[in-house]
């Protein structure tokens, strides 16, 4: 077995295992492979192990990968936070966007989202830990935006997206994840179609999972240390 393959199936292992711990079903959370720096031959060998669900976090380098990887029938996630000019390229090229932070970004996604593929998966992402440095809507304007969102012809609104506060205080990132199943509860309470909680990382998916998270977004866990110079056929970060 492969690094790659032995990371990955250790990564569902843990998954199963936490979700066998909370009451759960394994199956009710996905895997989506966060694939930021890593090359097109770390993702084809992840795929041949079984992964087809990627995210990626730039869209120049994501971008170069959905190209290299055209033969494969991936689904591909933009999980980085979302410039206005950057919009309709990601609307085209990919299946899903967990960033939507604003109504301008919400817009310009649904008018760019060519007729001829499905409306674009979505989620609203949520600052959940207060950080100014992250992307997110206070967790008491989430529901705002939503509303929003679920407006937008092109856009099919699928649940919150958020990236705490990386710590090592379990208690911390038990509060913070938390307030996202309640802001999630709270969304579906209030009439909002929702399937999809999108949080944990590698370091701390076993509480998010505990918490609720149907969606856990895992890249070093599989690929290893990141190379944050990314290789120059990756282009940039953009």
């Amino acid at each position: 077995m492969t690094t790659i393959a032995s990371r990955l199936q250790n990564v569902k292992n843990r998954i199963i295992e936490a979700a066998k711990k909370a009451g759960r079903d394994p199956e009710s959370v996905q895997l989506l492979a966060a694939s930021k720096t890593n090359t097109p031959d770390k993702l084809r060998e992840a795929w041949e192990a079984g992964q087809t669900v990627f995210g990626e976090n730039y869209l120049q380098e994501g971008l170069v990968k959905i190209r290299a990887l055209s033969d494969l029938p991936i689904e591909w996630h933009f999980i980085g936070p979302i410039q206005s000019n950057k919009t309709k390229l990601i609307a085209e090229n990919f299946s899903w966007v967990h960033g939507i932070d604003r109504e301008k970004i919400a817009t310009r996604l649904s008018a760019a989202r060519p007729e001829s593929l499905p409306p674009l998966q979505v989620c609203v992402q949520v600052n959940v830990s207060g950080e100014i440095t992250k992307s997110g809507v206070d967790p008491e304007k989430a529901a705002e935006l939503a509303a929003f969102v679920s407006e937008q012809p092109r856009l099919q609104l699928r649940g919150i997206m958020a990236v705490p506060e990386l710590t090592a205080v379990t208690a911390l990132q038990r509060e913070q994840f938390q307030m996202m199943r309640e802001v999630y509860e709270q969304l579906q309470q209030q009439g909002f179609n929702l399937d999809t909680l999108s949080m944990g990382m590698s370091e701390d998916l076993e509480n998010a999972i505990a918490e609720g998270a149907t969606m856990v977004r895992i890249g070093t866990a599989i690929f290893g240390p990141r190379r944050y110079a990314i290789p120059e056929e990756l282009g940039s970060r953009q």
